[in-house]
């Protein structure tokens, strides 16, 4: 198994979620046991031995990819919402997308100050979603030592916006 052989099982299904997106569907990798396990040790092949204390991933892949990444690194994982998902006491942030605001929120005990973590996600695009995430986790006293990615869009300046961050991405393409 290689990242070739990954980028092949990427289902690409253009116009959806709405017309002049081209979406890059992760599901037949997530279908597929060895696939997915390949891409979980591949997105941690650099964190092994870093003392990383916990993964956090923002709904709904990086649920997914968060998940088994955490399991795979022996760490805990820390789901980031959307508001009003989340029982507890939460940290709220709020940012501005294209056209208008949104808000991702995590639990206030979620991370302690000091504790190194890594933001998993399945894509990165423009990186607002993961920006965010990362707010929260430092407004809580984390360390965001990199964010991982299965797929980068490398049009749309995502790293450039995570530029003062290691920022790690198994396969690149452009929009």
């Amino acid at each position: 198994m290689d990242l070739a052989v990954i980028k092949s099982m990427i289902r690409i299904k253009e116009d959806f979620p709405q017309k002049g997106i081209s979406f890059k569907d992760i599901t037949p990798v997530l279908l597929d046991a060895r696939a997915f396990k390949y891409v979980t040790k591949e997105l941690c092949e650099d964190f092994y031995g870093d003392d990383i204390d916990l993964v956090v991933g923002p709904e709904a892949r990086g649920f997914i990819v968060g998940s088994a990444v955490a399991y795979e690194m022996g760490t805990g994982f820390v789901p980031v919402r959307k508001p009003g998902k989340l029982p507890a006491d939460v940290v709220k942030y709020e940012y501005q997308l294209e056209y208008g605001m949104d808000a991702l929120e995590m639990h206030k005990d979620a991370i302690k100050p000091g504790q190194k973590v890594i933001i998993v996600d399945d894509l990165l695009a423009t990186g607002g979603t993961v920006s965010a995430t990362a707010n929260l986790v430092e407004s809580l006293g984390g360390i965001v030592k990199a964010f991982v990615f299965i797929i980068e869009l490398t049009d749309l300046s995502g790293r450039e916006r995570l530029k003062d961050y290691k920022v790690k991405s198994l396969i690149d393409y452009p929009v």
